[in-house]
């Protein structure tokens, strides 16, 4: 997706002087540089960036500018990616399964450490990966309320069997570390603590002292409500779970945001085709564009609606079915979206803290998808 050289000063500055008729992502690059900064101050150890949350180069490069040398890569082509755009980068490749061949091509790019939830797995590293000065991190999940959506049904092992898995890590000479996630849009620092408390007790019964503990993403964005998440307690928590529970066994820290790094810097401006019969509404973008994760998520619930010359609609909120443009049924936001009464076609309805997948699950469904990315100096 390219990216315009014009700078505007916001959302409605470019509304008001050009033609929108296309979806709009609106990057403010000063809004990311800022939000990484806050992790890298607040965090207590290394912050990488897990770059399936947004894999666009001006945001990698802006992310980097802003501190962060390490990356979360999922797959071989993330991997080239960062490679590309950044060959001193240090990279977790934390997909923890992978075929014999992208194991091969990952260990001739460095990477420095790899996470693992089965036997299986692990013995294909164990076959092809040196030891000496290797990281593996064994995923562990647990049944831990507190996210939006659980990421362990997918991956981690069990804590029980992670015992088995570290002991394995250590015995093969690679230098072992534990890893979880706490799933999505995570705004419970207990959780966080829970994980933690577990994570010491995998390693007392391993009998391994671990070198790293991987706190996963799920730090959450600011994406609905009115007030942002409190990401300072949540670092608290973290820092002072692990050294409360590890001791002087403490293990480093690193975690490998996505969404909570990139989700405010980037805000979505969709343009209303139709209000059928004054009712529902029909917007250019969808469940198969930049609006896929409304199905798992809900509506994004920070947005605004401004009329064709970029003013912002006040009148009395009725609420509405909201449809994207393709010929299927659905494709419809979740719910209903409380919108401006007196919303027509031509409009733009602009939903904020859109930087987390959405330009990387856009789709061609239907001939739609086009994207636009223009620069701002902020979003207000």
């Amino acid at each position: 997706m390219g990216l315009g050289k014009t700078i505007w000063a916001s959302p409605a500055d470019y509304l008001r002087r050009m033609a929108a008729d296309t979806p709009v992502l609106f990057f403010a690059p000063a809004i990311l540089q800022d939000t990484v900064r806050r992790f890298v101050r607040g965090f207590p150890g290394l912050v990488t960036f897990a770059v399936k949350a947004n894999p666009e180069e001006q945001v990698i490069e802006n992310i980097a500018a802003a501190g962060v040398g390490g990356f979360d890569v999922a797959s071989v082509p993330e991997i080239r990616l960062i490679r590309r755009l950044l060959p001193d980068a240090v990279l977790h490749y934390n997909n923890p399964v992978r075929s014999r061949a992208e194991i091969a091509e990952a260990l001739g790019h460095g990477v420095a450490s790899w996470s693992v939830d089965s036997a299986s797995e692990l013995d294909k590293l164990i076959a092809a990966v040196p030891a000496a000065g290797t990281e593996i991190a064994v995923r562990f999940k647990l049944p831990v309320a507190g996210a939006v959506y659980d990421f362990g049904t997918k991956f981690g092992v069990e804590a029980e069997a992670a015992v088995a898995l570290l002991h394995r890590v250590a015995e093969a000479g690679f230098v072992p570390a534990l890893t979880f996630h706490p799933g999505t849009q995570c705004t419970d620092p207990a959780t966080w603590a829970t994980y933690i408390q577990k994570a010491a007790w995998i390693a007392d019964r391993a009998g391994v002292r671990i070198a790293r503990l991987n706190v996963g993403g799920g730090f959450p964005s600011h994406r609905v409500g009115a007030d942002a998440p409190a990401l300072e307690a949540i670092f608290a928590v973290i820092g002072a779970e692990t050294a409360q529970v590890f001791g002087d066994d403490a293990p480093l820290l690193v975690c490998e945001p996505g969404r909570g790094l990139v989700g405010e810097a980037l805000s979505l401006a969709t343009q209303v085709r139709a209000v059928r019969d004054g009712d529902h509404v029909f917007l250019n973008d969808g469940v198969y564009g930049a609006l896929a994760e409304a199905p798992l998520l809900g509506a994004p619930g920070r947005l605004e609606l401004r009329d064709a010359q970029g003013v912002l609609r006040r009148g009395e909120a009725r609420a509405r079915v909201v449809f994207g443009p393709t010929c299927d049924s659905v494709d419809r936001l979740p719910g209903l979206i409380d919108l401006p009464g007196d919303i027509a076609e031509g409009d733009h309805l602009i939903f904020h803290s859109m930087g987390a997948y959405s330009t990387a699950t856009n789709t061609r469904f239907n001939g739609f998808g086009d994207l636009r990315m223009v620069t701002v100096l902020d979003l207000a």
